[in-house]
């Protein structure tokens, strides 16, 4: 079974942000299979069911951003499953926009919700699939709160028009995932 989480804040004021690009894909993947939003299990909104034929869990936790880890940590000890079941899609400033990045574990970039998910599993060995969100464009001295504004701030209309295309990019290298394997995934779509 595959966990696949994507990142984001619950909440309609922040339902069009940068910062939910992992809500969007996950919506994307449920789409695609069929698949229902339709359960409520340790903070989280769940979808499951087949995706190429592995049992798969869609997530999006409800715990804010900044807490992920609760969320991703119990569902983890819940279906018992390894580091290695976990998919989490995620938000990455420091890409440009529209690229994605498969990785097989490492640091959490500074991304807090990473952070959290690391801090709770206390392990890094999961995969990560790195939307990039790109930065402001002022941003030769970002003080913290001008990020904050940008990654919670919505897409614009022209960066939407891209986002959807990338989307469909981010699923088609978590279905790469569960095919082939985060080795081939990498190779296809880094």
């Amino acid at each position: 079974m595959k966990l696949i989480v994507g990142l984001g804040n619950p909440g309609r004021e922040y339902s069009h942000s940068r910062h939910n690009i992992g809500f969007f894909c996950v919506n994307r993947l449920a789409r695609k299979y069929n698949l229902d939003f339709d359960r409520t299990q340790k903070k989280s909104r769940i979808a499951s069911g087949r995706i190429e034929n592995e049992d798969v869990v869609l997530v999006k936790p409800h715990t804010y951003m900044n807490l992920s880890g609760n969320a991703v940590s119990a569902l983890i000890r819940q279906f018992s499953l390894p580091g290695d079941s976990l998919i989490v899609i995620h938000d990455d400033m420091d890409l440009p926009l529209g690229k994605v990045r498969v990785r097989p574990g490492g640091s959490s970039g500074g991304h807090k919700g990473v952070s959290s998910i690391i801090n709770l599993l206390g392990n890094s060995d999961f995969t990560r699939v790195r939307v990039g969100i790109g930065r402001p464009q002022n941003n030769a001295e970002q003080q913290n709160e001008e990020v904050v504004d940008y990654v919670l701030g919505n897409f614009t209309p022209e960066e939407r028009k891209m986002i959807d295309t990338v989307i469909d990019n981010v699923a088609a290298a978590v279905i790469c995932i569960i095919r082939e394997g985060v080795a081939a995934a990498m190779n296809k779509y880094n």
